[in-house]
């Protein structure tokens, strides 16, 4: 039975709020407890050669994660990318899935239900993006993909519910695609990292204290180089402040985390000849509606991306579907509320699902909810990685709305990058802080 105040579709409840302060002193502290910031967390425990060498602390602000990320995503999870480095994290993610209770099981607690629903992604495209959807395609067959082209007649063979009216062409992905519960997997990191004995802090970080020393650089100028004592933690509804003496901070604070990054100063000792490297990474509001067609598509129902960039998917098996659609820059909601804008969907969502499905056109919403992206507005790529100006300080974060499907890919590899020196399973050196810096983009041409 759900929780009062569940999620439509998902198993989200509220964890029951311990309240941690944390140690004194810590060899990482995470800040931030979503998905991202929970599996850095197990897999830095996972790859300790002794138990207890490393001490982990996350901190979390609101661990009934009312507004996190994490629990208001739609769950999905796909390979159709077009740079290799996404097709890889996700591609570990979903053998990750797969294989859960074998990473994540923890004893004397029942199995991990991931209700993953394998019925793949479908990419539209219009005769403007026929090519790059093919090209793309081309890019995932290359890397172990299995995905297919489907040309409109075989598209309304295959889906009779379908128009095809401006579509060109058309991929499905034929394995590992699909959507999970969010949730679940959230909080099946999270009990396994503390089984592991991570720490847990209900708090905000409000401050870090730094040691700076100016280098001088091959170019001959002088520049800023800092590290991070000290991780200032004020506690949840408590007046009650600590700190704590680290080594190394994780920067996994999602929509928020640009926030946390210019407490260490980013941005500031720079010479006039490098580009500002301000953390580019905002909360960006996005809608996500379901409704009620007991006529739509039905069990065979995919994750279906328009050529318009509205989105659905079958959500249970009762004639309910989600979906959404991204905003253009003039129509960017206010991010100081999670409030919802119905508006929005019968003025520019709801013609766009009835003009592809015309059975959509006698939809009843029945809920509606809203979440955060940590949205890159240089390049709508994840930051993943050491910056270069702050010594200690590592990023993961503006994953631009896939940071779910990743999170298992991307918490190894930032555990390898702390305890290794290096990527060691999937290089994700093309999504370095440094690219922000030089001017250069990694541009993923798969955004929904």
């Amino acid at each position: 039975m759900k929780a009062k105040g569940a999620l439509p579709g998902s198993d989200w409840s509220p964890f029951h709020i311990t309240e941690g302060v944390p140690p004194e002193r810590a060899d990482v502290v995470i800040v931030g407890g979503g998905v991202i910031g929970w599996s850095i967390a197990y897999w830095l425990k996972k790859k300790e050669k002794s138990r207890d060498s490393i001490r982990v602390v996350v901190v979390e602000k609101d661990l009934t994660y009312s507004k996190a990320s994490t629990v208001l995503s739609v769950g999905g999870i796909r390979q159709q990318y077009s740079m290799p480095e996404n097709i890889h994290l996700s591609l570990f993610s979903a053998n990750f899935l797969r294989l859960i209770n074998e990473h994540l099981g923890v004893v004397n607690q029942p199995p991990i239900d991931i209700q993953f629903n394998p019925s793949g992604y479908l990419f539209l495209a219009s005769d403007e993006g026929a090519a790059v959807l093919e090209e793309n395609v081309q890019i995932q067959r290359m890397e172990g993909v299995l995905v297919s082209l489907l040309s409109p007649a075989q598209l309304r063979k295959k889906y009779p519910w379908l128009n095809t009216d401006g579509v060109a062409l058309a991929s499905y992905g034929l394995q590992n695609e699909g959507w999970f519960d969010p949730w679940t997997l959230l909080n099946a990191f999270r009990n396994k990292a503390l089984s592991m004995g991570v720490y847990q802090s209900c708090g905000e970080v409000t401050s870090f204290d730094l040691d700076t020393k100016e280098l001088l650089t091959h170019e001959g100028e002088l520049m800023d180089f800092s590290r991070i004592k000290n991780v200032n933690v004020q506690m949840t509804d408590s007046t009650e402040s600590t700190t704590v003496e680290c080594a190394i901070v994780v920067n996994a604070a999602g929509a928020w985390s640009s926030s946390v990054a210019e407490m260490a100063g980013i941005g500031t000792g720079l010479p006039d000849s490098l580009l500002a490297i301000r953390l580019p990474v905002e909360p960006k509001k996005r809608y996500v509606y379901v409704w009620h067609c007991p006529d739509g598509p039905g069990l065979e129902c995919p994750m279906l991306i328009d050529t318009t960039g509205a989105y659905f998917r079958r959500e249970g098996v009762g004639g309910n579907y989600l979906g959404g659609l991204s905003p253009t820059e003039e129509e960017e909601p206010d991010i100081r509320d999670l409030e919802v804008d119905h508006e929005f969907f019968q003025d520019k969502v709801w013609p766009k699902l009835a003009h592809r499905v015309p059975h959509f056109e006698s939809l009843k919403v029945r809920s509606s909810w809203a979440g955060y992206y940590d949205y890159n507005t240089f390049d709508q790529s994840p930051v993943i990685g050491l910056h270069p100006l702050v010594d200690n300080l590592f990023f993961a974060t503006g994953f631009s709305g896939h940071g779910l499907q990743q999170s298992p890919a991307v918490g190894q590899a930032i555990a390898e990058l702390i305890l290794d020196g290096q990527f060691m399973t999937i290089n994700l050196d093309t999504f370095s802080f440094k690219r922000i810096m030089r001017g250069k983009k990694a541009v993923e041409r798969n955004i929904i």
